[in-house]
C-alpha cells in the first residue's frame, strides 16, 4: 500500500521519489483520519476519480469546511469542472476554490518558488486560502474567475500533447511557438463562450501554465505528444507512465463543451484524432496548416 510505504520510508515511492515528506505531513489512506478536523481540504486527485473519492469522503468533512480543487480537468459525460462536480457531490454547506497555474509537484515539493492562482466566488474564501498555503516559496494571487481558472488549467494539457507532438517531429521552435499562441486562442475562445474574463487567460492559469506544460521537461502531456509523434501507440505509452496524462481525457470533453457552445477547436479536434490512431501526428499537423486563412482576430 502506498500510504504504509510512504509512513515508512518518508518518501513517495511511485511518484516523487527523490523528495522527503516534511515531518508535518502523516500519509493516511483512512479518509475519517485525513479529514478529522481539517478546515481546508485540499483535493489533488484525477478527474476521472474526484467524484468517487470525493463522495466518499464527504461524509468525514468537517462542518463548513473549504474544499481547493487542485485538478487540471473536466470530467467526462458530464463535462463538469471540478468545482461544479465537488459541490454537487458536499453541497453549498462547503466553500468551494480552485487552484491552478504554473506549477511542477517536484518544484514546488523542493520549494522552488512558484506562483498559482486561486479562484472563488466568494473574496472571503480567496483570502482564506492564500494564507492557509502561502509560503516563501509559493505566492497565490486571487480571482473570483472561477470559469477560466478551471479551463485554462483543463485544456492547457491538450495544447501540451500537441507541443509535444511538434517536439517528437523536429521540426523547430518558429512551429512551436506558433502551437503554443494559436492554443491559447483556442482555450480563450472557448472559455469566454462559458463566461470567463479574457485577462484570466493572459495570466498565471492561462498563459503561464501553457507555457510550462508545453516546454518543460517534467509535463506529463507534453511527453505523450512526444511519443505520439515517434509512432509508438497511446496504449503503449500509457501503459508505460506512472501518472496521469489529464490530457487525453480532457481533449474529448473540450470537443464536447465545444460543441455545445458552438465553439471551434481545431487543436483539441487533430488530437483526438491522433490519441484515436485514426491519424498520424504528420496528417493532423498538415491539415492545421492548411486550414483557410483568416484574420488572426477571428474566432475560428
Amino acid at each position: 500500500m502506498l500510504a504504509r510505504a510512504m509512513a515508512d520510508t518518508r518518501r513517495n515511492p511511485t511518484y516523487l521519489p527523490e523528495l522527503i515528506l516534511p515531518a508535518g505531513v502523516s500519509p493516511t489512506s483512512d479518509l475519517g483520519k485525513a479529514l478529522d478536523g481539517c478546515s481546508v481540504v485540499i483535493s489533488a486527485l484525477p478527474s476521472h476519480g474526484t467524484r468517487d473519492v470525493r463522495g466518499r469522503a464527504a461524509p468525514f468533512m468537517q462542518p463548513g469546511a473549504t474544499i481547493v480543487s487542485a485538478t487540471k480537468g473536466l470530467e467526462e459525460g458530464t463535462l463538469l469542472r471540478m468545482s461544479e462536480l465537488i459541490t454537487g457531490i458536499v453541497s453549498r454547506d462547503h466553500p468551494v476554490a480552485a487552484i491552478s497555474g504554473p506549477s511542477f509537484a517536484a518544484e514546488v515539493g523542493r520549494e522552488m518558488p512558484t506562483a498559482v492562482v486561486v479562484a472563488a466566488a466568494d473574496e472571503e474564501v480567496v483570502r482564506l486560502v492564500q494564507e492557509e498555503l502561502r509560503t516563501k516559496y509559493l505566492r497565490l494571487y486571487g480571482t473570483s474567475d472561477v470559469v477560466g481558472v478551471e479551463i485554462g488549467g483543463a485544456l492547457k494539457n491538450v495544447i501540451a500533447i500537441a507541443a509535444g507532438v511538434v517536439e517528437g517531429m523536429g521540426i523547430g521552435q518558429n512551429a512551436l511557438a506558433g502551437l503554443i499562441t494559436r492554443g491559447l486562442a483556442e482555450i480563450g475562445r472557448l472559455a469566454n463562450a462559458l463566461g470567463a474574463r479574457r485577462d484570466t487567460l493572459a495570466g498565471l492559469a492561462g498563459l503561464g501554465d501553457l507555457v510550462l506544460t508545453c516546454t518543460g521537461s517534467l509535463s506529463r502531456n507534453r511527453h505523450v505528444g512526444i511519443e505520439l509523434a515517434r509512432g509508438r501507440s497511446l496504449d503503449e505509452i500509457v501503459g508505460s507512465m506512472k501518472m496521469v496524462a489529464e490530457g487525453i481525457k480532457t481533449t474529448h470533453a473540450a470537443l464536447a463543451l465545444g460543441a455545445r457552445t458552438g465553439v471551434e477547436l481545431p487543436i483539441a479536434t487533430q488530437m483526438a484524432e491522433v490519441l484515436a490512431g485514426r491519424r498520424d501526428a504528420r496528417a493532423a499537423l498538415e491539415e492545421l496548416m492548411l486550414r483557410r486563412q483568416r484574420a488572426e482576430a477571428d474566432t475560428g
